[in-house]
């Protein structure tokens, strides 16, 4: 027994002292599929090859060397990334990442065929996919998307859309697991609008032709994702958090909730309990916005524990899908991705390893004293430990290992891109 099995040991022991079972906890977490987002390899270029700039409040800032320049290389430093988390995840994709083989093909005519080699790469892991349409840099999102006052427009926007759901239900069957499309737009107002009504009015009306057409839930989902604004719409948002509370509870579709998406002081984990009451599942996309929606890397802060805490405590993991959607160019774009997707698991690890059995006693009770006594202490309990060892049984290795197998990485494939 070495030092690592050891401590596990005594670390194992000292949580059984307070009811939990360790071992529990670890197949719990085994059962865990966190959705990846593609657009993190490359910044949110894709490939439609269109040389139209990011829009629509998405900025990427940094330029470090190793971005992926074709899919070839944005699946490789996928599955690179895929061999260091523990567990079996999926991926997200956004629509501009069809693949056309040189063809240009507009948005509203992208077809299943299009995405067969993320389909074939995704079954070749045994993964699951997700999908987006891209309502965003594309010359015709310039004044608004499905709420546009142009018709042909709106049109354009919603052929795009229906097509979208068709890819994703063809991702269902062939990969064999739900895949759940995300619907975010940009629409909004850079100063204060003199009509609120009818964008949403449009908007609204826009959704119900493109989910007119029923789809199986067995192969496909549909999320609705707000925001509160973006660059270009800072007093206006048509897709506000109300409309699509609203309307997810109206038509039973998803709400997709990200954390960087509201007031900087307003936050997603205290919407779980109140949006699942109503609502039969709830999309996240874990960020972490820095002042506004920034989409800064995953780190293990106090919001990402208490989303994993509500999640576990009130047992959503089948009810809430966890996607990761943050982009940083400034920093190698791998280690990007596998720094947030470990602090995802491990902050649902330290969730699980919690007795919220007697939290919940202590506050049923009365005994508010207890109850802080104990989530203090509980800060302290050998969490690391046990997320060591975790890591060695899945055979993938712990952050420090993992830096030193990024920074191979970075000399021997992204540094000579």
């Amino acid at each position: 027994m070495d030092k690592l099995e050891q401590s596990f040991q005594l670390a194992a022991e000292k949580y059984s002292e307070l009811g939990v079972d360790v071992e529990s906890a670890m197949k719990q977490l085994d059962e865990v599929a966190i959705s990846l987002h593609c657009w993190q390899g490359d910044d949110v270029s894709g490939f439609e090859n269109n040389n139209v700039a990011l829009s629509g409040g998405i900025q990427a800032t940094g330029n470090y060397p190793g971005k992926a320049r074709n899919p070839e290389e944005l699946r490789g430093d996928l599955d690179f990334v895929f061999d260091l988390l523990p567990g079996t995840h999926r991926l997200n994709i956004h629509s501009l990442y069809a693949e056309t083989g040189g063809k240009k093909i507009e948005r509203n005519e992208l077809a299943p065929e299009h995405f067969r080699n993320w389909i074939d790469w995704a079954n070749g892991r045994g993964i699951g996919l997700d999908f987006n349409p891209s309502f965003f840099s594309h010359p015709f999102a310039e004044n608004g998307t499905l709420s546009n006052r142009d018709e042909a427009v709106r049109r354009f926007w919603i052929e795009h859309g229906i097509a979208c759901r068709k890819i994703s239900a063809e991702m269902g069957k062939l990969t064999g697991k739900p895949c759940i499309t995300n619907f975010w737009i940009p629409d909004g107002s850079k100063d204060t609008p003199a009509d609120r009504l009818a964008p949403r009015a449009r908007l609204k009306d826009s959704l119900d032709t493109i989910f007119s057409e029923e789809i199986s839930k067995e192969y496909h989902l549909d999320a609705l994702e707000s925001k509160l604004f973006g660059i270009g719409a800072e007093s206006y948002t048509v897709g506000s958090h109300e409309f699509y509370m609203g309307y997810a509870c109206d038509k039973q579709k998803v709400l997709c909730l990200d954390a960087g998406h509201f007031h900087p002081t307003e936050v997603i984990s205290d919407k779980l309990s109140a949006a699942l009451l109503f609502l039969d599942d709830v999309l996240l996309h874990v960020s972490r916005g820095v002042r506004w929606d920034s989409d800064h890397v995953v780190t293990m802060n106090d919001e990402l524990l208490a989303i994993a805490q509500e999640i576990v405590r009130n047992g959503y993991l089948k009810r809430v899908h966890i996607g990761l959607d943050y982009f940083d160019a400034s920093i190698n774009r791998v280690a990007a991705w596998v720094t947030g997707a470990r602090n995802m698991l491990k902050a649902l690890l330290y969730a699980m390893l919690e007795p919220s059995d007697k939290l919940r006693d202590l506050e049923n009770c009365g005994d508010n004293t207890g109850r802080l006594v104990w989530q203090e202490e509980l800060k302290t309990m050998p969490f690391g430990i046990v997320w060591d060892y975790y890591c060695r049984r899945c055979n993938v290795p712990d952050g420090f290992q993992a830096l030193e197998k990024i920074r191979d990485y970075e000399r021997s494939v992204l540094s000579s891109r």
